[in-house]
């Protein structure tokens, strides 16, 4: 999701150039918007620095606290960059007041952690190094890919209209089916209104107030979402700019269910999860509101208070933020991804056709549910990046192989900490051998 029940930031670009590929293969961080300030009591700095690299050899499980043991001949990366990148989790803590932070880092088989702060703040226990965490956002890079593997095998087409798909469902002012393709559903270029309400705003007519008790703890039906939002008028051409709205993954998730018979769940464990072997990641059952297996508090800020947010039912959320994973398996999907496991070379080539993005700095662009970056060290990333309430997950991958995942448990109420985490992966993903 965004733009705090998510990833949905509002962000509304020029009209469109020529769509461009990008060679090689990186990891990325999500753009999101400024989102309403709050003033929260600071938690206390107590910082746990947990540097491991784990290994199993004949079944024992190897690894070091406050130390940098590694396994093979070389390591993730050098000291120097394990530090740049611990200072970095430590200043989440102590200037950003986020509860608690995590990076794992993969590279050439080899696992690197490190974590601060907390994960149960009432309890003092930090984040565990195998934590599963919702990823929000992090959900539509799985969604597209079943949507790509979809046109591998000649049930969809990328420029085809959502219409041919889904008769009737998407009309409304200015708003035909007819003339949105699946390719604008996947790249936010439909200009479809946002179905989820910003967080710290008051939700419009026919948005979903994604903190209303009914949508926290109730079965939300994603098919009244999208008809409900669609009696707003859309806010573009289709085509014609760039705009990150959640209902294009809503409606991507009910393609995928229309086309396949199957429920959108179903289709990304068999099609993703399954064959990479991420057994700590998994779409949510529509009755769910626990977090399956290890994982921390997420707390929200709602008006002055620090709540804890970590039962929720996501179906509000759906495919376009409803997922659990880990660092670890985030790595192994989008290395696998970009590796082209999961993706014939069209259909990836496809995926990393982009857009830019209206922001400040080095080179982005939005491509089929995955975002390009150019990092301060000149390097390409790929990937995404999830918020929903109670974490934020953000990383990438680079075309040296090195991937990377930064989850903190609590979803920031500015800029200015997302920026931090950002730095955190910028660190990790450009640090020397």
């Amino acid at each position: 999701m965004g733009r705090r029940s998510g990833d949905n930031c509002r962000v509304v670009g020029p009209a469109l150039p020529e769509r461009r590929g990008l060679t090689g293969w990186e990891g990325v961080g999500a753009v999101r918007s400024v989102a309403a300030v709050w003033e929260g009591n600071r938690l206390r700095n107590r910082v746990c620095r947990r540097l491991s690299a784990v290994v199993v050899l004949t079944g024992v499980l190897v690894t070091g606290c406050a130390s940098t043991e590694s396994f093979g001949d070389a390591t993730v990366f050098g000291a120097a960059g394990q530090a740049e990148v611990v200072a970095g989790l430590d200043r989440l803590i102590a200037e950003d007041h986020l509860p608690g932070a995590q990076v794992v880092v993969t590279e050439r088989g080899q696992v690197w952690t490190a974590h601060a702060g907390l994960g149960d703040i009432e309890r003092g226990t930090p984040i565990a190094d195998d934590a599963r965490v919702r990823i929000g956002s992090n959900t539509k890079p799985f969604v597209a890919t079943v949507v790509l593997q979809l046109v591998a095998e000649g049930k969809v087409e990328l420029d085809a209209p959502v219409e041919r798909y889904l008769p009737g469902l998407v009309h409304g002012p200015g708003i035909d089916g007819n003339r949105i393709t699946v390719r604008n559903l996947l790249q936010h270029t439909s200009g479809l209104p946002e179905y989820a309400a910003e967080f710290g705003s008051e939700a419009k007519p026919r948005q979903v107030d994604m903190h209303a008790d009914r949508v926290r703890w109730g079965i939300t039906d994603i098919h009244a979402v999208v008809r409900d939002v669609l009696t707003l008028p859309a806010d573009f051409e289709p085509g014609a700019q760039w705009a990150y709205s959640n209902t294009n993954y809503a409606i991507a998730g009910l393609l995928v269910e229309q086309v396949t018979g199957g429920s959108l769940g179903g289709e990304i464990a068999r099609r993703i999860i399954e064959p990479l072997g991420l057994r700590d990641t998994y779409y949510p059952d529509a009755e769910e509101t626990d977090i399956r297996g290890p994982h921390p508090v997420g707390y929200a800020v709602l008006g002055d208070a620090r709540v804890d947010y970590t039962r929720q039912n996501v179906t509000a959320a759906g495919a376009a933020g409803a997922m659990v994973s880990t660092g670890a398996d985030l790595n192994r999907f989008f290395t696998a991804l970009m590796r082209g496991e999961l993706l014939s070379p069209d259909q990836l080539s496809e995926m990393k056709q982009t857009v830019p993005l209206p922001v400040s700095g080095p080179p982005a662009g939005y491509g089929l549910g995955l975002m390009y970056r150019r990092l301060p060290c000149g390097k390409d990333s790929w990937g995404h990046g999830g918020d929903i309430d109670g974490f934020e997950t953000r990383g990438g991958v680079t075309a040296d192989g090195r991937a990377v995942t930064v989850s903190v448990n609590q979803v920031p109420e500015t800029a200015q900490p997302t920026a931090d985490v950002m730095k955190v992966v910028d660190a990790a993903l450009c640090a020397a051998n």
